[in-house]
Order: C-alpha cells, then sequence, then structure tokens
C-alpha cells in the first residue's frame, strides 16, 4: 500500500523536515503545500533542503510520485465576477506549477473552484479558460482535478464536470484526478458500495486518471454537501469502507493521503496508517487515537 498524510513544510527544514514527518509515521508517501495554503507567501524552493529530502525519500522507499504538492486554497479559477481574484489565481497556479517542477514533483492537487452565484456552466467553463491560460508548460506535472463535497457554489462534485474540464482545455492530457472519500460520500456518492461508485469514475473518467486518493471519513451524512472531515472509523463514512478502499486491488498503484483531523493537537497519522494496514480496528487502538498516543 502507498499511503501517507498530509506533513508540514517549515522552516528550518523545509521539504526534509516533511519527509522526516513522514517517515515518523512508517509511510511511503506524503502531501505537502509549497506554503500557506491561505495565502501567495512562498520562500524560494531553493532553501527548502530538496536535495537532502530527495535522498532521505530514497533510503527510506519512497518515490517522487509519492511526493503530491496540494495547491493553495485561494487558487479559483471558476470566479466569474472578480477579474481580480480570476487573474490571480491564473498567475499563482502557473508559479505553483513551476515550484512543483522545482520539488521534482509529479502531481499538484487543486481544488476546481467556486463559480460564485455565476452558475455551473460559466463557472466551468472559466475553469477551462484559467487552465489553458496557466497549463502553457506543464513539464512532467499533471494537475489534479480534486473531487469537490459540492458546498456553495464549489464545483467538482459530479465526475461528469470533472470530465467536462477534460475535455475542453488544451492540455487535456496533463490533467488527473484525486478522489477525495469524505468529498465524494457529502457530495451524494454511495461509497458503501464503494465497487459500484469506481466502475462509474472508471466509466465517465477512466482509472487511469486517477493520481491520489485523499483518505478521510466524514463528520456528516451522505450527501450533506458540507466537507467535514472525521477520524478515520469516526465518522458515517466508517472504517470497514475505507480500509476496503485503501486494500482495493484496482487501487493499488495509487497514492492515499490521510487529511485527519488533529486529536488534542497531535497528528493521529501514525496509528490510522497502523489501523488501515492492520485490518484491526478494535477499542484500544481507538482510545489510542483519541488520546494522541504514538503506537
Amino acid at each position: 500500500m502507498i499511503i501517507g498524510s498530509h506533513v508540514s513544510m517549515s522552516a528550518p527544514d523545509y521539504l526534509l523536515g516533511a519527509v522526516k514527518e513522514a517517515v515518523s509515521y512508517d509511510a511511503n508517501a506524503l502531501m505537502i503545500y509549497t506554503g500557506p495554503p491561505q495565502n501567495t507567501r512562498r520562500k524560494p524552493i531553493s532553501e527548502m533542503k530538496v536535495k537532502e529530502a530527495h535522498e532521505l525519500m530514497q533510503r527510506h522507499g519512497i518515490c517522487k510520485q509519492s511526493m503530491i504538492v496540494h495547491a493553495p486554497y485561494i487558487i479559483n479559477l471558476a470566479n466569474c465576477l472578480k477579474p481580480e481574484t480570476y487573474e490571480l489565481a491564473v498567475e499563482f497556479l502557473t508559479k505553483e506549477i513551476e515550484r512543483v517542477k522545482e520539488l521534482e514533483a509529479t502531481y499538484l492537487v487543486l481544488h476546481p473552484g467556486s463559480h460564485v452565484k455565476a452558475g455551473e456552466e460559466a463557472g466551468l467553463d472559466k475553469i477551462i479558460s484559467g487552465l489553458d491560460e496557466a497549463m502553457q508548460n506543464m513539464g512532467n506535472v499533471s494537475i489534479a482535478l480534486e473531487t469537490m463535497s459540492g458546498k456553495g457554489s464549489e464545483l467538482g462534485y459530479r465526475f461528469e464536470q470533472l470530465r467536462y474540464i477534460i475535455d475542453h482545455v488544451e492540455h487535456g492530457e496533463a490533467l488527473s484526478v484525486c478522489l477525495d472519500t469524505c468529498h465524494i460520500h457529502d457530495a451524494g456518492y454511495d461509497i458503501a458500495h464503494f465497487d459500484e461508485v469506481l466502475r462509474e469514475f472508471d466509466r465517465i473518467i477512466g482509472l487511469e486518471r486517477l493520481a491520489c486518493i485523499h483518505v478521510n471519513d466524514s463528520k456528516n451524512i451522505q450527501g450533506a454537501k458540507k466537507d467535514r472531515h472525521a477520524n478515520i472509523g469516526f465518522g458515517e463514512i466508517g472504517y470497514q469502507t475505507l480500509y476496503h478502499i485503501v486494500h482495493h486491488p484496482r487501487l493499488e498503484n495509487v497514492v492515499k493521503i490521510l487529511e485527519t483531523p488533529y486529536i488534542e493537537e497531535h497528528p493521529p497519522y501514525q496509528q490510522e496508517i497502523a489501523m488501515l494496514k492492520s485490518g484491526s480496528f478494535d477499542e484500544q487502538l481507538q482510545e489510542k487515537i483519541k488520546q494522541g498516543v504514538r503506537l
């Protein structure tokens, strides 16, 4: 299983520190932001100890394709009402693509955007225009459009919307998809019957485009369209369904990333990774996760 979690990338070790954190969770994958996800402040990649990080990854069997980069939340390519917001999104996405290249990563996960009351069709077409502007020099980078929950005016909450974007952008070959379990559950997909959902994904988008899976439980009932992550086994999706997903034979080579909440300021990722590997969800392990105890 290729599995890891979101990890921090902060001074002084930056990417090297992020890899060290992933290793401490017994992970063989990781996801990072190249800077704060809520703003545009960025340190030069040259300061981020990339070479040392790659060497540590190699020693621990973490390949570069298993290092996922997530674009900042402030990028909203679907904004039809504020030209300055759209222009910032295009400019910053273009810069993020270059930063992913410098990190020698492959996948940049992107929230498609919110149409802000302009309507879904207008929002989708705006996303396509923005991607066409930003994706002129992709190199080996693929933008992984994330499946969303549909809260507010979010787009990308149906597989058909992502297919529409893929079919209409100039460089569709450089687009992939990140499947978020919490988001598709909240969007209304019945992932308790995950094989059916996966067949639908394959029919509409194609499994060959599935770059990674965000493995999260949900605090909400199916179809709530709220997007509130829960810890593995403590939400409405449940442990058995998530265990089935991460061990699915058709997803063996897909990177799985946990984005579950901290528990009393402690990251639960070592425990949750161990739980998903072991197939065991017992009371003792539940209590350890609640207490943030390292296994």
